[in-house]
């Protein structure tokens, strides 16, 4: 599935009927693995095509997908649940930042890190809204919390059980943002498991694992925080379909946890199967 909507083949043409001929395709299969990251993929809207076509599907359905996806919606969710996070104010044009800088610049709706700006200079202000409007319709102005990135993944397990992996920290160097670039030119640095001690792991186990019940994840997800220098966590994002590649963090964590790769898709698929018969 293309960015703009459009569906292609094994044969990689494209769909003279469009939809109805990927629903044909789609109902050919045992199990649909939605790995599609922003707009149109994680945002449940795979999902929904999934439950419409009674298959089998990895990962959250609608509901957690557009949820998670939605930044604002989530941090009132998380904050319902006593998490807490970033100041935050939604625009939707150019202008005079909301809130004292730096902060950070960001699509309400996309995925990958795309349209993510740190501003530190009131002239950079408009083209970093202006890059994230040229993505999404609404735009999410945020405090930069000074903190460690660090992110967990909690896996529903073919029985039901919650499992969480290690905890991983992202290198930032510089006090950069682990931006779309570094996430895919092999340049990120981690940190596995993360240097932290024993409450600070448990909380982080609590948080991710009550926020994926709030959110009714289903299948992975990763959860990413900021461990501020006063030892508190503030919520990032909620990611409902992580990076999967042998390389991304999830399977990284999971088989540090002693879940290897082959064996976390494994279960994956064989959660999906057994939760939607």
């Amino acid at each position: 599935m293309g960015r703009d909507g459009t569906w292609t083949g094994p044969d990689h043409q494209p769909f003279s009927d469009g939809l109805a001929d990927a629903v044909r395709l789609l109902a050919s299969c045992d199990v649909v693995f939605p790995a599609v990251h922003g707009p149109l993929g994680e945002d449940g809207t795979l999902a929904a095509l999934c439950e419409l076509a009674g298959l089998p599907y990895v990962g959250s359905g609608l509901r957690a997908g557009a949820l998670a996806m939605d930044k604002p919606t989530t941090k009132l969710i998380a904050r319902q649940a006593g998490l807490a996070v970033a100041r935050a104010v939604t625009v939707t044009d150019t202008g005079a930042p909301p809130l004292p800088l730096p902060v950070v610049v960001k699509p309400v709706a996309a995925g990958s890190s795309h349209g993510v700006t740190l501003v530190d200079a009131p002239e950079r202000y408009d083209t970093a809204v202006s890059a994230a409007l040229a993505l999404d319709t609404r735009v999410l102005v945020e405090e930069y919390v000074h903190g460690r990135e660090v992110d967990i993944a909690v896996l529903r397990r073919p029985d039901g059980t919650l499992l969480t992996g290690p905890v991983l920290e992202v290198v930032n160097p510089g006090n950069s943002l682990f931006d779309t670039r570094r996430k895919y030119d092999g340049s990120a640095q981690f940190l596995l498991p993360a240097p932290l001690n024993t409450e600070q792991v448990r909380q982080l186990e609590d948080a991710a694992t009550k926020l994926y019940r709030e959110l009714g994840c289903d299948g992975v997800a990763r959860t990413d925080f900021f461990l501020t220098p006063d030892g508190r966590l503030v919520l990032n994002e909620v990611n409902t379909m992580p990076g999967m590649t042998a390389e991304s963090q999830v399977p990284k964590m999971f088989t540090a946890a002693g879940l290897p790769y082959p064996d976390l898709l494994a279960e994956l698929l064989d959660g999906a199967r057994r939760r939607r018969r």
